[in-house]
């Protein structure tokens, strides 16, 4: 059966609204995503985190006169501009098969394979981390994880602590366990990326001890040795205090999730606690990386 997805652009004062009209008008699913390049890292743990600008979308089975949806939307929310709310047709499909079917095993430098769980590593004695991203992101099929990968694929790892900041599906903490790090922490704004990278901890038969999760906020604040955070620009920028804060005097940084033409204010700006080094860039993504200063 087809389906059909409206998508309104809300602010945040109306989201908990739209999400009970869409449900109201018949939509079978809800769900609200980021309209811009903002992340929220304070979560508390009675309330769902929300951005300012957000994408409200809502799947309809293909019986619903999707016309009489739309215009309801737009009288409740008073949206009178006519791409403030679009609608899509979905061709049937199964949507979970369809997901799978994309992921595969991938190397990453000389070693290291991410493979998911419902596959055979093509190499049993190299390094294999068994992944299921679940509800979170993070694969290593984006250039921007990839990258990361790539880059701790290249470190010495034994023996060092590593903070994985915007854990996600917790690919990239997983994997420097794999590669030698003596213990990680992960931390996200998200609950379900906590759950889904403690999971893939379990399913990599690491223990809880070495891998442990954490809200911002509400981790240990000892320094690590290098600190990974593969977010977005604008996080970024805002965070230098807190991550700078989180990484030993010699330690080692890198960020990734920005665009290339985001780079330079980025270098400028960590420039005043780091050693910065030259991006390394796939696509129209960059990976940067640091030394934190000694003096």
């Amino acid at each position: 059966m087809p389906w059909q997805q409206v998508t309104a652009r809300i602010d945040q004062d109306r989201a908990r609204e739209t999400e009970s009209l869409l449900e109201t008008l018949g939509a079978v699913s809800v769900t609200l995503a980021d309209a811009g390049d903002e992340a929220v890292f304070q979560l508390d743990r009675e309330s769902t985190p929300l951005w300012r600008d957000i994408i409200a979308t809502g799947l309809f089975s293909d019986s619903v006169d999707i016309h009489t949806v739309t215009d309801r939307l737009r009288q409740a929310l008073q949206l009178p501009h006519p791409d403030a709310v679009t609608v899509k047709r979905l061709e049937d499909q199964d949507w979970e098969r369809a997901w799978m079917k994309d992921f595969h095993p991938v190397r990453f430098g000389q070693r290291l394979w991410v493979c998911p769980s419902w596959s055979e590593p093509p190499e049993p004695d190299a390094i294999n981390l068994m992944l299921d991203p679940g509800l979170a992101f993070g694969s290593g099929t984006h250039p921007t994880t990839a990258m990361c990968l790539e880059w701790l694929e290249a470190q010495p790892m034994t023996g060092q602590y590593l903070i994985d900041y915007g854990c996600g599906s917790g690919i990239l903490a997983i994997a420097a366990l794999k590669l030698g790090a003596a213990r990680v922490l992960g931390v996200d704004n998200d609950p379900q990326a906590l759950t889904a990278t403690d999971n893939n901890r379990a399913m990599n038969d690491i223990d809880a001890d070495r891998l442990t999760v954490s809200l911002p906020g509400e981790h240990d604040d000892s320094p690590a040795d290098i600190l990974v955070a593969n977010i977005l620009s604008g996080p970024l920028q805002s965070l230098l205090p807190t991550l700078a804060a989180l990484v030993r005097p010699g330690g080692h940084l890198v960020l990734s999730g920005v665009l290339s033409e985001q780079t330079e204010p980025l270098l400028e700006r960590y420039a005043v606690h780091f050693d910065m080094q030259p991006p390394r860039q796939q696509d129209e993504w960059v990976c940067i990386t640091g030394k934190r200063h000694t003096d």
